[in-house]
């Protein structure tokens, strides 16, 4: 039996990355041969010489929403800050809220002028409630003008440029959080992976906070994952099935495409399919890979299921001596950090 603590490592606080690079694809990038356990230190645009063509990139085009929103009741005037996690359907929405205490079902909230308001429907554990917003106008706008970026909270340094926490390539709105790995591509990378022949091909992930709650049970089998949105598009599915029947290996960037890509083999016996729904995957070791046959990934939280499914991937044991390699290597950790290259 795997714990938690299996997958403990000591990260020194100096090296939780706080501010993103100036030029996004100078970062760092330990590639690790996940049959072999070499790794090799290189920078993240030597990402090229992992990539061949006919390979398929693929990334997660989700947006992050401007989710984390301050309000107050109308009748106290208590203060409540409220996070947005995910758009359950219409003007309903799971969030965050603290104090929870001071959110009861039928709390009324109001933000800036008045013109987004909401009321707790229903309670959730862990300070969850799911809220009904009224608004005037429309409610992206409404939120973008009121919303903050909902920075994780080892980030103490205040965000300069917003964007510098959207990938280049970011388009469909509803996420509560960056998906991280793709945050060091640049226009001029993707371009240059392109042209060698390699397959762009994007999908969808909202990536709520389950993603990043801590485990909190000894026994990693008994975590429940957090359900997220996704979305495969038939165009989609059918350039990956190409790459796939000519050879090509189909390459993921970050955890929320494996996740993505992985719910979908699982469900099809391995096939991919065009796909959307909700998934709770919770991938550790001993799953066998369907899909998935390389990837990039950021650098991840000690006991996080992130690195388990890193170390579901490459081995725990090789997975930890990477880690290891980079903290004795300085690289940087977590959202505005390095990346890694398992293959």
């Amino acid at each position: 039996m795997l714990t938690t603590e299996d997958f403990d490592f000591d990260l020194p606080e100096e090296l939780i990355a706080q501010t993103p690079l100036q030029d996004r694809s100078s970062s760092r990038l330990l590639v690790l041969d996940k049959e072999t356990g070499e790794i090799e230190d290189k920078h993240f645009t030597d990402i090229l010489d992992e990539l061949n063509p006919g390979d398929a990139l693929v990334m997660n085009d989700t947006r992050v929403l401007p989710a984390r929103l301050y309000g107050e009741k109308p009748d106290t005037g208590g203060h409540l800050e409220v996070l947005l996690l995910n758009n359950i359907e219409g003007d309903t929405w799971e969030t965050l809220i603290k104090p929870a205490k001071r959110a009861k079902v039928g709390t009324e909230i109001r933000f800036g002028d008045g013109r987004l308001n909401a009321v707790v429907t229903k309670e959730l554990e862990h300070g969850g409630r799911i809220i009904e917003f009224q608004y005037e106008g429309i409610f992206l706008e409404n939120l973008e003008s009121l919303g903050e970026m909902p920075l994780p909270p080892y980030i103490k340094e205040r965000l300069e440029d917003p964007d510098r926490y959207q990938t280049v390539y970011a388009k469909e709105n509803g996420s509560a959080a960056a998906p991280t790995a793709g945050l060091h591509f640049t226009p001029e990378l993707l371009k240059q992976i392109a042209d060698k022949g390699v397959h762009l091909v994007y999908l969808t992930l909202h990536v709520g906070l389950g993603t990043f709650r801590p485990v909190s049970v000894d026994n990693i089998a008994e975590h429940h994952m957090h359900s997220e949105f996704y979305r495969l598009t038939e165009d989609a599915a059918a350039e990956l099935n190409q790459v796939r029947q000519a050879g090509g290996k189909i390459i993921a960037v970050g955890t929320t495409s494996i996740r993505t890509l992985e719910t979908i083999g699982t469900k099809f016996d391995g096939d991919i399919k065009a796909d959307s729904g909700w998934t709770d995957i919770f991938i550790t070791p001993g799953y066998q890979f369907k899909v998935v046959q390389a990837f990039s990934t950021n650098f991840h939280l000690p006991k996080s299921t992130l690195v388990m499914l890193v170390s579901a991937f490459a081995g725990r044991e090789k997975t930890l001596a990477a880690y290891q390699h980079a903290i004795e290597e300085r690289y940087r950790f977590f959202s505005f950090g390095d990346a890694m290259f398992v293959k």
